[in-house]
């Protein structure tokens, strides 16, 4: 019934202590009532906690599904209590109840071991407290019933906001919606782009070869810990992630400028594949990832911390321009479920106004004859489709250079018929659930007359 638990997942059905749930309670109160990012949320909690490697993949695990099977939990929740307990009062008292549901009904943790904890929670919370008989009889019932309800549960549609699944039906069809909403109920598996073609990766456990260079594990754990991360031989990055910078062709000693490059996947491809990278982001502390993992790579380039819409710098002398332009993200749902919830229609529309400003800018940026590669990892045709023909429709600069399949894998599948990408959470299948699956990727690749 549940979802393929990941290695972390696995290892919480050994009762672990209150620390690490608090930690996971700390991340839920942070995405669901501070609108947090769920990466941020887990880092500072995390950070502030100082667990053991076993009880922080706890703590995320709880976060993570709770967030994942979001949906399904509020609703099963609501049907056991009379009303719904107000935050002002009742403090965390929901989050604890979520993360509770979570451990007895996906991720296997003994029921007196997840009641238990539960009540541990509320009793050190000066608002939860008062909820503690509240908590205790709820989840003693879903122990004993919650299964059952879940078998009633529509998962796909409860763990998707409408106006997500509406807006997905009308621009994929039905079969391919509900293809995208049961990818994200399933744990991703983890992504590697090797930093030598010839890395023969006998020392990573359950190696699927995707491509040239990159990789797909089948069990991953905890990433530090993983053979080659710290001598470089690789870095984490989603198969559709990876697609877009290899749309620049051949870049050897070729001036290129990443806009909106942090945390930095597409900029060691391009430093990599032997360009002079400029990388350019507003965010300090993104820039010090990327700057971290191009030190761990061995790999160089120009930073600059700066609008990227705004930078003065650079207009008409670039060879290569590579925009990962902010967006909603919805198609990175399956790794980040937090996304589903944190989202709203009405985002669109600024986060279009700004791609819009960033395309501008990247147009200004190339010499005559250069490349530009627009991608998001949103599902929104808005963020993608809509904005190359509007920017098609309004510069002449710039005309579309198809992507032929060889330049992807072969996937066939995920070029359209205007010859742009478009990758699906429900491509890329495989016979073993735990091994399908992409990021949901749009990219155009235009050439300056």
């Amino acid at each position: 019934m549940a979802a393929y638990m990941s290695n972390s997942e696995k290892a919480s059905k050994a009762p672990a202590g209150l620390p690490a749930r608090k930690a996971a309670l700390a991340i839920l109160s942070d995405v669901l009532r501070r609108k947090r990012p769920l990466d941020v949320a887990v880092d500072d909690a995390l950070a502030a906690a100082k667990l053991e490697p076993r009880d922080a993949g706890f703590a995320r695990a709880i976060a993570t599904t709770s967030l994942r099977r979001f949906g399904q939990l509020e609703a099963l929740l609501l049907s056991f209590l009379d009303k719904t307990p107000p935050p002002h009062k009742a403090g965390p008292t929901l989050e604890i109840l979520t993360a509770g549901a979570c451990e007895l009904l996906f991720l296997g943790v003994a029921p007196h071991a997840a009641v238990d904890g539960a009540n541990r929670l509320a009793q050190a919370d000066a608002k939860a407290v008062h909820f503690k008989g509240l908590i205790n009889a709820v989840l003693r019932r879903i122990a004993r019933e919650g299964e059952g309800r879940l078998a009633e549960q529509d998962a796909r549609r409860l763990n998707t906001p409408d106006w997500l699944f509406e807006r997905w039906l009308e621009n994929y069809g039905e079969e391919a919606a509900h293809a995208i909403v049961h990818a994200h109920l399933l744990v991703p598996p983890l992504d590697l782009t090797l930093k030598r073609p010839d890395d023969p990766c006998t020392d990573l456990i359950g190696v699927l070869k995707l491509a040239p260079r990159r990789v797909r594990l089948e069990h991953a754990g905890r990433i530090e810990d993983l053979p080659g991360f710290a001598a470089g031989r690789w870095w984490v990055q989603d198969f559709a992630a990876s697609l877009p910078a290899e749309l620049l062709g051949p870049i050897e000693g070729r001036r290129v400028i990443d806009l909106c490059a942090a945390p930095g996947g597409k900029t060691a491809q391009l430093a990599f594949d032997g360009a002079r990278v400029t990388a350019v982001d507003r965010s300090p502390a993104r820039m010090a990832r990327l700057r971290d993992n191009l030190a761990r790579l061995e790999l160089q380039a120009n930073e600059v911390v700066t609008d990227a819409a705004e930078w003065p710098g650079g207009d008409g002398t670039f060879d290569g321009v590579l925009v990962d332009a902010p967006c909603t993200s919805t198609g990175t749902i399956r790794r980040h479920p937090d996304v589903a919830w944190l989202r709203q229609e009405n985002d669109i529309a600024a986060l279009t106004a700004l791609q819009k400003r960033l395309l501008q800018k990247a147009v200004a940026l190339l010499k005559p004859g250069g490349t530009l590669v627009y991608c998001t990892c949103s599902l929104e045709p808005e963020e993608g489709e809509q904005a190359i023909a509007a920017l098609l429709a309004g510069e002449p600069a710039v005309r579309r250079a198809p992507v032929d399949a060889g330049e992807v894998a072969g996937l066939a599948e995920i070029i359209t018929a205007n010859g742009d990408l478009r990758t699906l959470p429900c491509h890329l299948p495989h016979a073993d659930p735990r091994l399908g699956g992409l990021d949901g990727f749009y990219a155009a690749r235009l050439v300056k007359s």
